[in-house]
């Protein structure tokens, strides 16, 4: 689902998420810019609720309308309004218009899609594939690590015409931080992290679009030098800019003899340093508190160093840039929380965040607490009780309303958080709507009859997930159209078969349900992304193959309709600079 919030591109593996994420969707595809959320490597995201009811509306609502009657925004959304109705119209079709594939891993970011390592960009929007650059392959110490999108402020002054166009901000393998045009590949800016302390594999958005921080990798020492006795008490660096124009704020350690020896990662987001620590510990700290207190001397990009003897160029080769940020004391600590496998968000109005106790055995349970004072909400434990080889999960909605989601293999639940009546110190959660998986033709009889009349026992039931069954894969928001997209899947012979269905984001009415034309393997790893008239899918096959699929929004014809189909139709191959596409 695209929206209009900044987005991290990635492939991430797993059922990956419907749409437009900015790191890892809450699980599946989610995601996820409404709530902190944290699980696995480097993606956390942070965001406020709207301040008030007299903003957002009614609680558990967003608001609809801008604080002028006519502002652009009304004009934007009355547009919107009425794509949404041509999209869910009886006579809409979406068309496979092309398919390519690929050796690499594909990423699809606002109408452009990007193989071969960012090194071609080929536009989604017209019918015809439409290659925007396509540069000469790499070196593999060129290749890029990570990327996000840079868009342009809305009403500031930029130093640069190339400012006021979409860029890409990459980091390569060898810490070179790089600012390429999103439209022609050309480098704008090239910044020298460090030399060989430390290897940067990650980026993220402290606040989006604003404050950017570049991760390094863990740091590990040889085997040797652990064998002879040598600590490592440095685990990770974190460098952190602003955005147009890019400007180099500064560089942190995160040592183990200030935040203890059992971290075992971080995350920055919107103002938040958040710690991992190995038996499910994750701890706050006010990060921008932390810039202030321990910066020892600020440095400009491009200007003269002298710094602990070494004398460059800031983010130049071969210095790169300096650490001038030493946390020489444990910062106050905002909030600390136990969670099984470091799972945890926050979210709702008022604050509320999310765990799983930190037990094996609550796998699959979710607690829902106030952030004040850590009171459970009524009915804030939520366990689908699901018999699945994948697990069920949760998290607040993308649209800010406070509401959260919750998904199993054949349940979609939208939950919402409302005060308790004669308490107004307590919230309860309640049901807002649930979406069911169709299920109507499956019968999982335990007893059955055979035709001479002998009396069959099947000795075990179906999973929840089986594949024989219609089941929830991914679940996504697209904000601008204010709908739910889930893509569900059903097993059919020796192919799985998925469809896109959108639902009304207010009361889970199925509004629009789309056929995706190629077989779907559930053990595959893919992407389903819904940006307004285009709906695009990634695949991950084994041994590294990726394919990606582009859907269009068509108006009915007896030619679409035969393309709409399952039945096998002939698929004409064209080239273009060098790469074959798929036509139907």
């Amino acid at each position: 689902m695209q929206s209009a919030r900044p987005r991290k591109l990635q492939s991430p593996a797993g059922r990956g998420g419907a749409g437009s994420r900015v790191g890892l969707p809450p699980p599946p595809g989610i995601r996820h810019d409404s709530a902190l959320w944290w699980r696995g490597r480097h993606h956390a995201h942070l965001a406020p609720p709207r301040d008030g009811a007299a903003a957002a509306g009614p609680v558990g609502r967003p608001r609809t309308h801008g604080f002028y009657a006519r502002d652009a925004g009304v004009a934007h959304r009355t547009n919107l309004g009425l794509l949404r109705q041509i999209i869910c119209q009886e006579s809409t079709k979406f068309k496979n218009v092309w398919t390519t594939h690929s050796a690499s891993p594909i990423a699809y970011e606002r109408g452009r899609i990007y193989l071969d390592n960012y090194q071609c960009c080929i536009s989604s929007i017209a019918q015809e594939p439409r290659i925007l650059y396509q540069k000469p392959k790499c070196s593999k110490s060129e290749k890029i690590e990570d990327a996000l999108l840079l868009e342009c402020p809305l009403g500031e002054m930029l130093p640069s015409l190339s400012d006021y166009k979409s860029s890409l901000i990459v980091l390569t393998v060898q810490n070179w931080l790089l600012r390429l045009s999103a439209d022609s590949g050309e480098v704008l800016e090239k910044i020298y992290l460090t030399g060989s302390c430390c290897k940067f594999r990650y980026l993220s958005w402290d606040t989006p679009q604003e404050l950017m921080v570049v991760k390094s990798a863990q740091n590990k020492l040889p085997a040797a030098a652990r064998q002879a006795g040598i600590q490592q008490s440095v685990l990770f660096y974190l460098a952190v800019f602003q955005v147009l124009p890019l400007s180099f704020i500064g560089m942190l350690e995160i040592n183990k003899k200030i935040f203890g020896n059992s971290v075992t990662d971080v995350a920055v987001s919107n103002g938040i340093l958040i710690v991992m620590h190995s038996m499910g510990l994750v701890r706050l700290y006010n990060f921008q508190a932390i810039l202030e207190q321990f910066i020892e001397q600020p440095f400009d990009l491009g200007h003269e160093f002298n710094w602990n003897g070494q004398v460059g160029v800031v983010g130049k080769y071969p210095f790169g840039l300096p650490c001038n940020i030493k946390i020489t004391d444990i910062p106050p600590l905002l909030f600390e929380a136990s969670s099984l496998e470091n799972a945890f968000q926050i979210g709702g109005y008022p604050w509320h965040y999310i765990i799983t106790p930190n037990k094996k055995k609550h796998k699959g349970v979710f607690h829902i607490c106030s952030l004040k004072d850590n009171t459970l909400a009524k009915n804030g434990i939520q366990d689908m009780e699901c018999c699945s080889l994948e697990p069920d999960w949760i998290y607040f909605h993308p649209d800010m309303s406070g509401r959260i989601i919750h998904v199993g293999p054949n349940l979609v639940k939208v939950l919402k958080l409302k005060e308790v009546k004669n308490n107004t110190n307590q919230m309860e959660i309640t049901e807002d709507f649930t979406i069911v998986a169709n299920r109507e033709n499956c019968v999982n009889n335990t007893i059955t009859v055979t035709a001479s009349g002998r009396v069959v026992k099947k000795r075990f039931n179906l999973l929840d997930d089986d594949p024989e069954q219609e089941t929830f894969k991914i679940v996504d928001y697209e904000d601008e159209l204010d709908l739910l997209s889930i893509v569900a899947v059903t097993e059919i012979g020796a192919d799985g078969r998925a469809h896109l269905d959108f639902h009304c984001n207010d009361r889970g009415i199925l509004l629009k349900s789309i056929q995706l034309l190629e077989s779907w393997d559930v053990t595959y790893s893919h992407e389903v992304y819904f940006d307004k008239d285009l709906v695009l899918h990634i695949e991950q096959k084994p041994n590294r193959r990726f394919s990606c699929y582009v859907y269009q929004m068509v108006c009915d014809t007896a030619e679409d309709d035969e393309c709409s189909s399952h039945e096998k139709t002939e698929k004409v191959f064209r080239k273009k600079e060098g790469r074959i596409f798929e036509y139907i």
